[in-house]
């Protein structure tokens, strides 16, 4: 149990107590809402009970308060417990606790902080990128893969069983723009006469794609009717371009449950439908679909939406509202409890519409849009606006062949999703502490370096040194320090502080999944590996006596375990040697 849940539960013992004794008039008890007080120096935690309690009781806050410390049940994880202010109860933990924290750590490993939701919010369908496979995927895709797979780890940990989707636009005009495009640069390639269409992506991808169509293919599309030409070309493109962006996804390390084709819903079924038709008849069977002006219209403005919305336009076609609707009917079919969507942030308007479609199906609430703001690239802090090579815009995978994985996930995440976020790529390619991802990591290859120190100390035959230097750090901490090992002499202030912000970490997690906020566990693995850094300045290690070394050691190894973990929920590596 975490120090947390057995402060909740000795407040609540104490509350309930009083109650019993008749000290305390309540029908009902509030919850301990315990909450890190702004200040340290008022203590590790602060309960708002009593003043939550105090109009219940018909009592002074200050009042309750003290009640409820006279109750508290014998422990050895409270110091003391004061009362501040209108009436807060301010909680200051024994070193005991907090050297208990570094025991915890060290054998729940990569279970630490993980947590549990009720069941009937647990499976989580999570689309994010969605990218129109047309072309190559911008930075601003990067920054969306970075959050919904951090997002995902994050929600994992904290108990959600997600389930991560990439929706593949492969049905609609742009589908025929992009062939219309590979088509006339092949042509062109081959020597004809040609106009790029009005209407065209003109990228110099394109231009790469017919080259290698030809050097693959050759003439074979040159003399074919234009209509069977131009799907031919347009389904060589198209696996061209999901392909790439499954190639550069993989590498950046997001993979997909799924990656669902919206050209799937238009898929005549047993039924004889196709699943556009058959959300659009679950719409209609609730009333909210009806006929105007030759076209089908959504009943938006039933749930607070500023206009109906079109669904099939008067000449016949279907709009993208329609597929969307299809889609996230599609979703709530195979049974999930909860959608969230990652949109780039120019869709702000979209949401309405689409939460008015869920109110209308009976499901409020359920599905979440995270908006994600797009990313200003710098070079040096200037704004940087082409690519070197292609003279176009910078690419994502530009950007991960340049800067690395770590590092651009690293900084994709060092921000909330609402905020613009400013990569700078010279800062991204330090190898300095004024790079936070590169002073992450430096923290934990330094433990890791000194697990090995530690045990090239201990033995003084060469090739034992030499087994020591090969040894994974997990080895190497299991052979140095026991899993019992006496962790009473830990009262440094460094140490304390260290062992804090340990402790904080399964109530991140938490939050962190709750708020769909994993740039929380950046802006954490900074403040930890500073911690760590002051710790191993500030309290000597090697060469201490025994007792105080192992201790010291195991601290180290439990912020190892943490930082790697940390890194883990990030998409980053934990490098053991730098």
């Amino acid at each position: 149990m975490q120090i947390r849940e057995q402060l909740e539960q000795l407040v609540n013992e104490a509350m309930a107590h009083a109650v019993e004794e008749g000290a305390l008039d309540l029908a009902q008890i509030p919850d301990a809402a315990l909450e890190r007080p702004r200040d340290v120096a008022n203590g590790d935690w602060a309960s708002t009970v009593a003043m939550r309690s105090a109009k219940q009781a018909h009592m002074n806050p200050r009042e309750v308060a003290q009640i409820v410390v006279d109750r508290l049940p014998h422990n050895n994880i409270i110091a003391s417990a004061e009362i501040a202010g209108p009436g807060f109860i301010n909680f200051r933990l024994t070193d005991a606790a907090l050297q208990g924290v570094v025991a915890a750590i060290r054998k729940q490993r990569e279970s630490y902080g993980r947590g549990s939701v009720p069941a009937e919010e647990r499976k989580v369908n999570l689309e994010y990128i969605s990218a129109n496979p047309t072309g190559p995927m911008h930075v601003g895709h990067g920054r969306w893969a970075a959050l919904g797979d951090a997002m995902a780890r994050v929600m994992r940990h904290a108990g959600f069983d997600v389930f991560e989707e990439f929706y593949v636009n492969d049905h609609g005009t742009q589908m025929d723009v992009f062939a219309n495009s590979i088509e006339a640069r092949y042509l062109q390639e081959l020597g004809h006469s040609v106009d790029m269409p009005e209407e065209c992506y003109g990228g110099a991808y394109v231009t790469e794609l017919a080259r290698e169509i030809i050097e693959r293919d050759g003439r074979k599309y040159e003399d074919m009717p234009e209509e069977e030409r131009h799907i031919a070309l347009r389904e060589i493109g198209y696996a061209a371009m999901l392909e790439r962006q499954r190639s550069l996804l993989e590498r950046f390390g997001t993979t997909f449950d799924k990656w669902f084709s919206e050209r799937d819903l238009y898929v005549v079924g047993e039924d004889g439908k196709t699943a556009v038709q058959r959300a659009m008849d679950a719409m209609r069977e609730k009333g909210y679909v009806y006929e105007k002006d030759g076209a089908t219209w959504f009943a938006s403005t039933e749930f607070g939406d500023d206009k109906d919305r079109v669904l099939v336009k008067a000449n016949g076609e279907l709009t993208y509202f329609a597929s969307d609707m299809a889609y996230h009917y599609n979703k709530v079919q195979r049974g999930f409890d909860h959608l969230i969507d990652i949109w780039g942030a120019d869709h702000h308007g979209y949401i309405k519409r689409c939460e008015a479609m869920m109110d209308a199906w009976g499901y409020p609430g359920m599905l979440e849009v995270v908006l994600g703001q797009l990313v200003n690239l710098l070079r040096d802090g200037n704004p940087v606006r082409m690519s070197k090579r292609t003279g176009e815009m910078v690419t994502f995978d530009e950007l991960v062949d340049e800067v690395g994985v770590d590092a651009t996930r690293f900084l994709m995440l060092s921000r909330s999703s609402d905020q613009m976020i400013d990569f700078d790529i010279e800062v991204a390619k330090k190898q300095d502490s004024s790079n936070p991802v590169y002073y992450v990591q430096y923290a934990h290859a330094r433990i890791c370096s000194l697990l090995r120190k530690a045990a090239a100390t201990e033995v003084g035959e060469e090739s034992a040194k030499a087994n020591a230097e090969a040894a994974t750090a997990d080895e190497l901490a299991a052979a140095l320090i026991a899993q019992d090992a006496d962790l009473s002499v830990l009262s440094d202030p460094a140490e304390l502080a260290l062992m804090r912000k340990l402790d904080d970490f399964p109530e991140l997690i938490a939050l962190a999944a709750r708020d769909r906020a994993p740039f929380r566990l950046t802006h954490y693995a900074q403040e930890l590996a500073s911690l760590f850094h002051q710790f191993y300045t500030n309290c000597h290690i090697m060469g201490s006596e025994a007792k105080v070394q192992e201790a010291r050691l195991a601290l180290a190894d439990a912020t190892r375990i943490v930082l790697a973990l940390t890194l883990s929920l990030l998409g980053v590596s934990a490098p053991e040697r730098m």
